[in-house]
């Protein structure tokens, strides 16, 4: 039992903080931290846009995408507004620069996206959300890498807006999304991003997999698939896709339930990206990052809690490690209980976060056991939303 108990308190500790350290120290000592990429010219760009009942917020993105620095005759805009029942399609119809593509059935994303690609004319795919606000020179940088021929794929960064008004519920997600930013920078410079940021992703056309309509995650395996290929994905933070955290921590519940059914969808579905005579590499950053996350650790983090009753607490080591979880248990009672008012202290929310995410995963297992996780999806209210 103390075997179990120790091994599984390893575990976590490498799933949350060792692997991101480890991964620092590999890179750093490497000396991979100073990527530069020289791009000979621009490659075309055919920028497709997924939206779902989106509303008048949708001329805001239309503005914004209109901004965007990149040549114009290299430039392709590509709407999808398939299923939605708002009128909102109708918004990018009034502009001839802008490909509108609608179907009153909806399929969901993965299917609105294939039908766009279907009609695409650039050599480098670029999808991104409805409501998300990419800055101006996103396009400009997330081409960049694609002047190595073995990248296949290349990811921006998620940036969550934030308010010192906020919730520490925001504050929180946004706190995670930094860590995840800071991963996928390591990932990216020690060999490969394994899933990117579906608010900002983009892939060469020639490597573009029509997936199955029923893939939940279809950002994640579009990537992985392409890293399986032997290509590399790669992030740039500089393509920056920004938008505001959900406006409490059920709509992000819903949210984290959806990915964790699609994680575990998405195992059954990578046998390459697993198995480490494949491809070490990759093999070892998919486990490190993702499997172990979505899968092993949420149950051990019970099994820890319940095992260290049953160990001889007159053990300083032991005595410690329940203590320690105790006080990690009653800041996420006290995170529950706040997470709707403004908390000034950084992390305080974090404990409460984690074990969200962690709940959304055995959640997500049994959605995904039972199929009932449906592809379409409701899109989450946002904290900037009345």
């Amino acid at each position: 039992m103390k075997t179990i108990f120790l091994i599984s308190i390893l575990i976590i500790m490498y799933t949350y903080i060792g692997y991101a350290i480890i991964i620092f120290i590999l890179v750093r000592l490497s000396g991979r931290h100073k990527v530069v990429y020289h791009q000979k010219e621009l490659l075309s760009v055919t920028l497709i846009v997924p939206c779902f009942n989106e509303g008048k917020a949708l001329e805001e993105k239309i503005k914004n995408t209109f901004d965007l620095e990149y040549p114009k005759e290299l430039l392709q805009l590509i709407f999808v507004c398939d299923g939605s029942s708002d009128g909102s399609e109708q918004i990018p119809m009034k502009y001839d620069q802008i490909l509108t593509l609608f179907s009153p059935e909806r399929k969901g994303k993965l299917a609105a996206m294939k039908r766009a690609v279907s009609y695409s004319e650039g050599d480098i795919l670029v999808f991104c959300d409805g409501n998300t606000v990419l800055n101006k020179e996103a396009l400009l940088n997330i081409v960049q890498p694609y002047a190595d021929n073995r990248v296949g794929a290349v990811t921006g960064e998620k940036y969550i807006l934030s308010d010192p008004e906020d919730s520490a519920s925001s504050v929180g997600e946004g706190m995670y999304w930094k860590y995840e930013s800071f991963l996928k920078k390591y990932d990216s410079f020690f060999y490969t991003v394994v899933g990117g940021a579906g608010e900002l992703m983009s892939y060469r056309k020639t490597l573009f997999e029509f997936l199955p309509d029923n893939t939940i995650l279809d950002d994640f395996m579009l990537t992985m698939k392409i890293a399986e290929k032997g290509y590399l994905v790669k992030y740039v933070p500089e393509a920056r896709a920004s938008e505001y955290a959900s406006s409490n921590v059920e709509e992000e519940t819903k949210r984290k339930i959806r990915i964790a059914a699609g994680g575990w969808q998405s195992i059954s579905r990578l046998p390459k990206a697993i198995n480490p005579f494949h491809d070490w590499k990759l093999t070892f950053q998919y486990i490190s990052h993702r499997v172990l996350r979505w899968t092993v650790t949420p149950f051990l983090m019970i099994l820890v809690f319940v095992l260290n009753h049953l160990l001889p607490l007159e053990n300083p080591l032991f005595l410690t490690l329940l203590i320690g979880q105790y006080l990690f248990y009653f800041l996420s009672f006290l995170g529950y209980l706040l997470q709707n008012r403004s908390v000034p202290i950084p992390g305080f929310f974090l404990p409460f976060y984690l074990n969200v995410m962690n709940y959304s995963a055995i959640r997500g297992l049994f959605r995904w056991l039972s199929n009932s996780q449906a592809v379409t999806w409701e899109r989450a209210k946002r904290a900037n939303e009345d």
